[in-house]
């Protein structure tokens, strides 16, 4: 890190223990992404609950090239919240996820949600617990049993409009997760 992670206490007495963990958490992130240039952690009880007792809060803002990563959970009435250790790890819990999607993003890992395909059931053939499916620009491919939702697969014939996620088989092209289509989604040929 280019520049020594800060640690600020607010309405929290300075502690060597949570300071020494503290340090601890940033070293972890820093052996994941060792691109961070800068962290600021700030550490403190914005409400003094004497009946309840006492929740904390834990603010972790990270820079890394680019862009600012920042973590800021406001006390929940959540009892762990009473614990400012397991507050803090939950914080960089927090912040390893946000530094973990932003290299995956870096990556172009992204996932991308594609829509369903849609199709028409084109032949089935019950005794080898299997089918086919034709696609609206006149692709057919096969699909298993096991790929039919909802145990549908009895329901299938001819001509019921399907829709499916396609993946590569052993044999090329195949439907998985085939669903009966509602009645709002038709095909359009």
């Amino acid at each position: 890190m280019q520049v020594p992670a800060q640690i600020t206490f607010r309405g929290v007495a300075h502690s060597e223990q949570i300071e020494e963990e503290v340090r601890a958490q940033v070293a972890k992130l820093e052996e994941f992404y060792e691109r961070m240039t800068s962290c600021h952690v700030v550490i403190e009880e914005p409400h003094r609950h004497h009946e309840h007792g006492n929740l904390f809060h834990v603010r972790i803002h990270v820079a890394v090239p680019g862009r600012e990563l920042v973590v800021d959970h406001e006390p929940a009435e959540d009892r762990a919240r009473e614990d400012l250790l397991v507050t803090i790890r939950d914080a960089f819990k927090a912040t390893r996820r946000q530094l973990e999607d932003y290299a995956r993003t870096l990556r172009g890992d992204t996932k991308t949600h594609q829509e369903p395909g849609h199709g028409r059931v084109v032949k089935i053939l019950p005794d080898e617990a299997c089918g086919f499916l034709e696609t609206p620009h006149g692709r057919t491919l096969y699909f298993h049993r096991n790929s039919v939702l909802d145990n549908a697969f009895g329901r299938l014939e001819r001509g019921t409009e399907v829709q499916f996620a396609e993946e590569e088989g052993e044999q090329g092209p195949q439907a998985s997760s085939v669903r009966v289509a509602g009645r709002h989604h038709h095909i359009v040929e």
